[in-house]
Protein backbone atom coordinates (compact mmCIF):
# COMPACT_ATOMS: atom_id res chain seq x y z
CA UNK A 1 0.00 0.00 0.00
CA UNK A 2 1.65 3.40 -1.22
CA UNK A 3 1.65 6.24 1.43
CA UNK A 4 0.35 9.93 0.00
CA UNK A 5 3.39 12.16 -0.74
CA UNK A 6 3.09 14.48 2.34
CA UNK A 7 2.83 11.12 4.49
CA UNK A 8 5.68 9.54 3.36
CA UNK A 9 7.69 13.20 3.76
CA UNK A 10 6.55 13.02 7.23
CA UNK A 11 7.63 9.44 8.23
CA UNK A 12 10.97 10.10 6.65
CA UNK A 13 11.28 13.22 8.39
CA UNK A 14 10.80 11.58 11.81
CA UNK A 15 13.13 8.57 10.78
CA UNK A 16 16.25 10.89 10.05
CA UNK A 17 15.26 13.05 13.22
CA UNK A 18 15.93 9.60 15.07
CA UNK A 19 19.05 8.61 13.40
CA UNK A 20 20.09 12.63 14.25
CA UNK A 21 18.83 12.48 17.80
CA UNK A 22 19.30 9.30 18.80
CA UNK A 23 21.17 6.78 16.83
CA UNK A 24 24.35 9.01 15.79
CA UNK A 25 25.07 10.04 19.42
CA UNK A 26 25.34 6.47 20.44
CA UNK A 27 27.51 5.26 17.68
CA UNK A 28 30.66 5.13 19.57
CA UNK A 29 29.24 3.53 22.63
CA UNK A 30 27.34 0.96 20.39
CA UNK A 31 30.99 0.12 18.68
CA UNK A 32 33.27 0.08 22.24
CA UNK A 33 30.11 -2.07 23.76
CA UNK A 34 29.38 -4.20 21.11
CA UNK A 35 25.99 -3.55 22.14
CA UNK A 36 22.78 -1.41 21.46
CA UNK A 37 21.16 -0.20 23.99
CA UNK A 38 17.31 -1.23 24.66
CA UNK A 39 15.98 1.75 24.61
CA UNK A 40 17.09 2.81 20.88
CA UNK A 41 15.90 -0.92 19.93
CA UNK A 42 12.20 0.30 21.46
CA UNK A 43 12.63 3.80 19.75
CA UNK A 44 13.08 1.72 16.27
CA UNK A 45 10.13 -0.51 17.01
CA UNK A 46 7.77 2.54 18.39
CA UNK A 47 8.94 4.26 14.53
CA UNK A 48 7.11 0.97 13.23
CA UNK A 49 10.54 0.29 11.47
CA UNK A 50 10.96 -3.51 12.15
CA UNK A 51 7.25 -4.13 10.31
CA UNK A 52 7.50 -1.54 7.81
CA UNK A 53 7.40 -3.83 4.67
CA UNK A 54 4.81 -6.35 6.77
CA UNK A 55 0.90 -5.66 6.01
CA UNK A 56 -1.16 -3.32 8.00
CA UNK A 57 -3.42 -5.94 9.14
CA UNK A 58 -0.47 -7.64 11.02
CA UNK A 59 0.91 -4.18 12.54
CA UNK A 60 3.32 -3.82 9.99
CA UNK A 61 3.51 -0.04 7.74
CA UNK A 62 2.92 -2.20 4.58
CA UNK A 63 5.15 0.15 2.64
CA UNK A 64 5.95 -0.55 -0.99
CA UNK A 65 9.60 -1.21 -2.54
CA UNK A 66 10.15 2.84 -3.20
CA UNK A 67 8.91 3.79 -0.07
CA UNK A 68 11.28 1.26 2.12
CA UNK A 69 13.91 2.32 0.14
CA UNK A 70 13.19 5.94 1.05
CA UNK A 71 13.37 5.26 4.36
CA UNK A 72 16.38 3.40 4.15
CA UNK A 73 18.38 6.16 3.00
CA UNK A 74 17.84 8.07 6.33
CA UNK A 75 17.67 5.24 8.45
CA UNK A 76 21.51 4.39 7.14
CA UNK A 77 23.08 7.57 7.80
CA UNK A 78 23.39 5.96 10.66
CA UNK A 79 25.88 3.31 11.74
CA UNK A 80 24.42 -0.22 9.52
CA UNK A 81 24.40 -2.07 13.02
CA UNK A 82 21.56 -0.06 14.14
CA UNK A 83 19.50 -1.46 10.96
CA UNK A 84 21.26 -4.78 11.01
CA UNK A 85 18.20 -5.40 14.11
CA UNK A 86 15.46 -4.52 11.41
CA UNK A 87 16.93 -6.54 8.74
CA UNK A 88 15.28 -10.25 8.39
CA UNK A 89 12.03 -8.95 9.99
CA UNK A 90 11.48 -6.72 7.18
CA UNK A 91 13.29 -9.15 4.58
CA UNK A 92 14.02 -12.77 4.35
CA UNK A 93 13.09 -13.53 7.50
CA UNK A 94 9.60 -12.05 8.12
CA UNK A 95 8.31 -11.68 4.20
CA UNK A 96 9.65 -15.79 4.10
CA UNK A 97 6.42 -16.38 6.27
CA UNK A 98 4.13 -13.47 4.97
CA UNK A 99 5.30 -15.87 1.32
CA UNK A 100 5.25 -18.96 1.99
CA UNK A 101 3.52 -19.39 5.31
CA UNK A 102 0.08 -20.80 5.79
CA UNK A 103 -2.73 -18.88 7.65
CA UNK A 104 -1.96 -20.11 10.94
CA UNK A 105 1.75 -19.29 10.94
CA UNK A 106 1.02 -15.59 9.77
CA UNK A 107 -1.09 -14.92 12.41
CA UNK A 108 0.92 -16.59 15.08
CA UNK A 109 4.36 -14.94 13.89
CA UNK A 110 3.83 -11.98 11.88
CA UNK A 111 2.69 -9.49 14.58
CA UNK A 112 5.08 -9.78 16.98
CA UNK A 113 7.80 -9.61 14.18
CA UNK A 114 6.28 -6.32 12.42
CA UNK A 115 6.40 -4.74 16.28
CA UNK A 116 10.10 -6.10 17.22
CA UNK A 117 8.91 -8.01 20.12
CA UNK A 118 10.40 -11.34 17.97
CA UNK A 119 13.86 -10.80 16.00
CA UNK A 120 14.04 -13.30 13.14
CA UNK A 121 17.17 -14.19 11.49
CA UNK A 122 17.61 -15.96 8.27
CA UNK A 123 20.20 -19.56 7.89
CA UNK A 124 21.20 -20.59 4.42
CA UNK A 125 25.17 -20.07 5.21
CA UNK A 126 26.90 -22.63 5.56
CA UNK A 127 30.67 -23.78 6.62
CA UNK A 128 31.00 -25.58 2.65
CA UNK A 129 28.10 -23.07 1.40
CA UNK A 130 28.57 -19.30 0.84
CA UNK A 131 28.18 -17.94 -2.95
CA UNK A 132 27.29 -21.62 -4.30
CA UNK A 133 23.95 -21.65 -1.90
CA UNK A 134 22.44 -24.30 -4.07
CA UNK A 135 25.19 -26.63 -2.18
CA UNK A 136 23.88 -26.56 1.27
CA UNK A 137 24.26 -29.57 3.19
CA UNK A 138 21.83 -28.92 6.43
CA UNK A 139 19.53 -32.18 6.38
CA UNK A 140 15.50 -31.82 6.57
CA UNK A 141 14.75 -35.90 6.39
CA UNK A 142 10.38 -36.20 7.50
CA UNK A 143 8.81 -39.02 8.93
CA UNK A 144 6.26 -41.44 8.70
CA UNK A 145 4.07 -39.12 10.76
CA UNK A 146 4.67 -35.87 8.44
CA UNK A 147 7.26 -34.50 11.26
CA UNK A 148 10.63 -33.52 10.32
CA UNK A 149 13.94 -33.75 11.45
CA UNK A 150 16.91 -31.54 11.08
CA UNK A 151 20.46 -31.92 10.91
CA UNK A 152 22.86 -29.39 9.98
CA UNK A 153 25.48 -26.61 10.56
CA UNK A 154 24.43 -23.05 9.57
CA UNK A 155 27.37 -20.07 9.90
CA UNK A 156 27.98 -16.06 10.11
CA UNK A 157 23.90 -16.44 10.76
CA UNK A 158 23.07 -12.47 12.09
CA UNK A 159 21.56 -12.70 15.17
CA UNK A 160 22.03 -16.67 15.55
CA UNK A 161 22.57 -15.25 19.35
CA UNK A 162 19.35 -13.86 19.73
CA UNK A 163 16.75 -14.74 17.69
CA UNK A 164 13.17 -15.89 18.86
CA UNK A 165 12.47 -17.13 14.99
CA UNK A 166 14.83 -18.67 12.38
CA UNK A 167 14.28 -19.46 8.26
CA UNK A 168 16.17 -22.18 7.80
CA UNK A 169 16.79 -23.45 4.60
CA UNK A 170 17.85 -27.30 3.94
CA UNK A 171 18.01 -30.39 1.92
CA UNK A 172 14.51 -32.26 1.98
CA UNK A 173 15.47 -34.52 -0.71
CA UNK A 174 18.71 -36.77 -0.03
CA UNK A 175 18.95 -37.46 -3.77
CA UNK A 176 18.71 -33.86 -5.24
CA UNK A 177 21.82 -31.70 -6.17
CA UNK A 178 21.69 -27.74 -6.76
CA UNK A 179 18.97 -25.75 -6.18
CA UNK A 180 16.31 -28.86 -6.64
CA UNK A 181 15.15 -30.31 -3.54
CA UNK A 182 15.62 -27.76 -1.09
CA UNK A 183 12.67 -26.64 1.48
CA UNK A 184 12.71 -24.00 3.91
CA UNK A 185 11.05 -24.30 7.35
CA UNK A 186 10.36 -22.16 10.89
CA UNK A 187 12.28 -22.96 13.32
CA UNK A 188 11.63 -21.44 16.45
CA UNK A 189 14.34 -20.31 18.94
CA UNK A 190 13.29 -22.42 21.76
CA UNK A 191 13.64 -25.61 19.32
CA UNK A 192 15.26 -28.70 21.67
CA UNK A 193 18.35 -29.38 19.38
CA UNK A 194 18.56 -26.10 18.29
CA UNK A 195 22.36 -25.35 19.22
CA UNK A 196 23.63 -21.22 19.61
CA UNK A 197 27.71 -20.69 18.76
CA UNK A 198 29.10 -17.67 20.39
CA UNK A 199 29.00 -14.34 18.67
CA UNK A 200 32.26 -13.95 16.15
CA UNK A 201 34.41 -11.36 16.72
CA UNK A 202 34.08 -8.72 13.23
CA UNK A 203 35.95 -6.46 11.58
CA UNK A 204 32.82 -4.14 11.90
CA UNK A 205 29.50 -3.45 12.19
CA UNK A 206 29.56 -3.83 16.19
CA UNK A 207 26.44 -3.78 18.13
CA UNK A 208 24.74 -6.74 15.70
CA UNK A 209 26.47 -10.16 15.89
CA UNK A 210 27.07 -13.05 13.54
CA UNK A 211 27.31 -16.74 15.18
CA UNK A 212 27.34 -20.30 14.42
CA UNK A 213 24.00 -22.94 14.87
CA UNK A 214 24.00 -26.37 15.12
CA UNK A 215 20.97 -28.53 14.29
CA UNK A 216 20.86 -31.63 16.07
CA UNK A 217 18.05 -33.74 15.39
CA UNK A 218 15.85 -31.03 15.71
CA UNK A 219 11.97 -31.93 15.57
CA UNK A 220 9.97 -30.00 13.60
CA UNK A 221 5.89 -30.23 13.06
CA UNK A 222 5.02 -30.71 9.32
CA UNK A 223 3.35 -27.18 9.29
CA UNK A 224 7.00 -25.74 10.03
CA UNK A 225 7.21 -26.39 6.59
CA UNK A 226 7.54 -22.73 4.50
CA UNK A 227 5.70 -22.70 0.80
CA UNK A 228 6.25 -25.96 -1.32
CA UNK A 229 8.28 -28.93 -0.16
CA UNK A 230 11.45 -29.18 -2.68
CA UNK A 231 11.23 -25.64 -3.73
CA UNK A 232 12.53 -23.40 -0.85
CA UNK A 233 15.67 -22.08 -3.10
CA UNK A 234 12.28 -20.66 -5.83
CA UNK A 235 10.75 -19.30 -2.21
CA UNK A 236 14.35 -17.48 -1.38
CA UNK A 237 15.10 -15.86 -4.39
CA UNK A 238 11.53 -14.83 -4.16
CA UNK A 239 12.39 -12.10 -1.59
CA UNK A 240 16.23 -12.13 -2.94
CA UNK A 241 15.81 -9.14 -5.38
CA UNK A 242 13.96 -7.01 -3.10
CA UNK A 243 16.70 -7.47 -0.09
CA UNK A 244 19.18 -6.88 -2.93
CA UNK A 245 17.74 -3.06 -3.66
CA UNK A 246 17.76 -2.42 0.49
CA UNK A 247 21.55 -3.68 0.31
CA UNK A 248 21.91 -1.09 -2.65
CA UNK A 249 19.95 1.73 -0.44
CA UNK A 250 21.82 0.79 2.79
CA UNK A 251 24.93 1.71 0.93
CA UNK A 252 23.52 4.55 -0.11
CA UNK A 253 22.80 6.26 3.22
CA UNK A 254 26.17 5.95 4.37
CA UNK A 255 28.06 7.22 1.28
CA UNK A 256 25.63 10.40 1.75
CA UNK A 257 27.14 9.94 5.58
CA UNK A 258 30.41 9.78 4.86
CA UNK A 259 30.55 12.28 2.15
CA UNK A 260 29.11 14.78 4.92
CA UNK A 261 31.43 13.81 7.28
CA UNK A 262 34.40 14.67 4.98
CA UNK A 263 33.41 17.89 3.69
CA UNK A 264 32.53 19.14 6.96
CA UNK A 265 36.09 18.15 7.98
CA UNK A 266 38.12 19.51 4.54
CA UNK A 267 36.48 22.45 5.08
CA UNK A 268 37.77 22.92 8.71
CA UNK A 269 40.84 21.26 8.44
CA UNK A 270 43.63 23.75 7.55
CA UNK A 271 47.18 23.04 5.69
CA UNK A 272 49.50 25.60 3.70
CA UNK A 273 47.29 28.43 5.12
CA UNK A 274 43.94 27.21 4.04
CA UNK A 275 41.29 24.76 4.20
CA UNK A 276 41.94 21.69 2.33
CA UNK A 277 38.49 21.63 0.78
CA UNK A 278 40.10 24.57 -1.26
CA UNK A 279 42.71 22.14 -2.79
CA UNK A 280 41.17 21.04 -6.14
CA UNK A 281 42.77 17.39 -5.48
CA UNK A 282 40.54 17.06 -2.21
CA UNK A 283 37.68 18.81 -3.93
CA UNK A 284 38.10 15.54 -6.93
CA UNK A 285 37.52 13.31 -4.14
CA UNK A 286 34.11 15.29 -2.95
CA UNK A 287 33.32 15.31 -6.61
CA UNK A 288 33.97 12.00 -7.37
CA UNK A 289 32.30 10.50 -3.98
CA UNK A 290 29.17 12.68 -4.67
CA UNK A 291 28.74 11.70 -8.53
CA UNK A 292 28.56 8.07 -7.49
CA UNK A 293 25.98 8.35 -4.41
CA UNK A 294 23.99 10.09 -6.92
CA UNK A 295 24.44 7.15 -9.47
CA UNK A 296 23.82 4.57 -6.66
CA UNK A 297 20.50 6.68 -5.31
CA UNK A 298 18.87 7.01 -9.18
CA UNK A 299 19.49 3.20 -9.82
CA UNK A 300 17.85 2.10 -6.91
CA UNK A 301 14.93 4.50 -6.76
CA UNK A 302 14.67 3.40 -10.78
CA UNK A 303 14.57 -0.30 -9.73
CA UNK A 304 12.61 0.37 -6.73
CA UNK A 305 9.78 1.78 -8.98
CA UNK A 306 10.03 -1.32 -11.49
CA UNK A 307 9.64 -3.75 -9.00
CA UNK A 308 6.79 -1.96 -7.47
CA UNK A 309 5.32 -2.61 -10.76
CA UNK A 310 5.54 -5.68 -11.39
CA UNK A 311 8.39 -6.28 -13.03
CA UNK A 312 10.77 -8.73 -12.74
CA UNK A 313 13.91 -6.63 -11.73
CA UNK A 314 16.56 -9.62 -11.05
CA UNK A 315 19.13 -7.66 -13.20
CA UNK A 316 18.61 -4.73 -11.65
CA UNK A 317 18.57 -5.97 -8.29
CA UNK A 318 21.72 -7.24 -8.83
CA UNK A 319 23.38 -4.08 -11.03
CA UNK A 320 21.84 -2.08 -7.38
CA UNK A 321 23.81 -4.16 -4.96
CA UNK A 322 27.07 -4.52 -7.20
CA UNK A 323 27.49 -1.06 -8.17
CA UNK A 324 26.00 0.54 -4.92
CA UNK A 325 28.33 -1.35 -2.51
CA UNK A 326 31.80 -1.13 -4.68
CA UNK A 327 30.34 2.55 -4.64
CA UNK A 328 30.28 2.61 -1.09
CA UNK A 329 33.82 1.15 -0.32
CA UNK A 330 35.42 4.08 -2.51
CA UNK A 331 33.64 6.67 -1.27
CA UNK A 332 34.46 5.24 2.81
CA UNK A 333 38.04 5.13 0.98
CA UNK A 334 38.20 8.57 -0.36
CA UNK A 335 37.10 9.38 3.33
CA UNK A 336 40.22 8.12 5.08
CA UNK A 337 42.16 9.79 2.42
CA UNK A 338 40.57 13.16 2.94
CA UNK A 339 40.98 12.97 6.93
CA UNK A 340 44.59 11.61 6.53
CA UNK A 341 46.38 10.65 10.05
CA UNK A 342 43.03 11.39 11.63
CA UNK A 343 40.75 9.10 9.18
CA UNK A 344 43.13 5.84 10.75
CA UNK A 345 42.75 6.77 14.04
CA UNK A 346 40.19 3.96 15.86
CA UNK A 347 38.29 7.31 17.18
CA UNK A 348 37.25 8.48 13.67
CA UNK A 349 33.74 8.08 12.41
CA UNK A 350 35.14 7.39 9.18
CA UNK A 351 37.29 4.83 10.17
CA UNK A 352 34.88 3.10 11.64
CA UNK A 353 32.53 3.00 8.79
CA UNK A 354 35.04 2.10 6.40
CA UNK A 355 35.24 -0.81 8.39
CA UNK A 356 31.47 -1.18 8.65
CA UNK A 357 31.21 -1.00 4.63
CA UNK A 358 33.16 -3.55 3.85
CA UNK A 359 31.37 -6.52 4.08
CA UNK A 360 28.84 -4.86 2.19
CA UNK A 361 30.57 -6.31 -1.17
CA UNK A 362 30.42 -9.83 0.28
CA UNK A 363 27.14 -10.94 1.36
CA UNK A 364 23.51 -11.09 -0.64
CA UNK A 365 25.81 -12.45 -2.64
CA UNK A 366 29.47 -11.20 -3.39
CA UNK A 367 30.38 -8.87 -6.19
CA UNK A 368 31.56 -11.15 -8.30
CA UNK A 369 28.48 -13.26 -8.15
CA UNK A 370 26.41 -10.37 -9.05
CA UNK A 371 28.65 -10.35 -12.23
CA UNK A 372 28.02 -13.24 -12.97
CA UNK A 373 24.15 -13.01 -12.58
CA UNK A 374 23.89 -10.09 -14.66
CA UNK A 375 25.93 -11.25 -17.56
CA UNK A 376 23.31 -14.68 -17.24
CA UNK A 377 20.77 -12.15 -17.82
CA UNK A 378 22.00 -10.55 -20.69
CA UNK A 379 22.72 -13.11 -22.68
CA UNK A 380 19.26 -15.14 -21.81
CA UNK A 381 17.84 -11.83 -23.15
CA UNK A 382 20.15 -11.90 -26.54
CA UNK A 383 19.64 -15.51 -27.00
CA UNK A 384 15.30 -15.06 -26.96
CA UNK A 385 16.23 -11.72 -29.65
Amino acid sequence: MALDANSLAQFTEAVARFVRERLIPAEAQVAAEDRIPDDLLRGMGELGLYGMTLPEQYGGLELNASEEMRVVFELCYAAPAFRGYIGANNGLGGRAILVGGSQAMKDKYLNAIATGASVTAFALTEPETGSDAAALKTKATQQSDGTWVLNGRKTFITHADIADIFIVVARSDPDSTGGKGVSVFLVPGDTPGLIRGKPEKKMGQQGTHVAELAFNNCKLPASALLGVEGKGFELTMQGIDRSRLHMGAICVGIARRLIDESLKYAMTRRQFGKPIAEFQLVQAMLADSQAEMAAARALVIDSAARCDAGTNISMEASCCKMFASEMVGRVADRAVQIFGGAGYMQDSVVERLYRDVRVFRIYEGTTQIQQITIAKHLMRAAAAQ
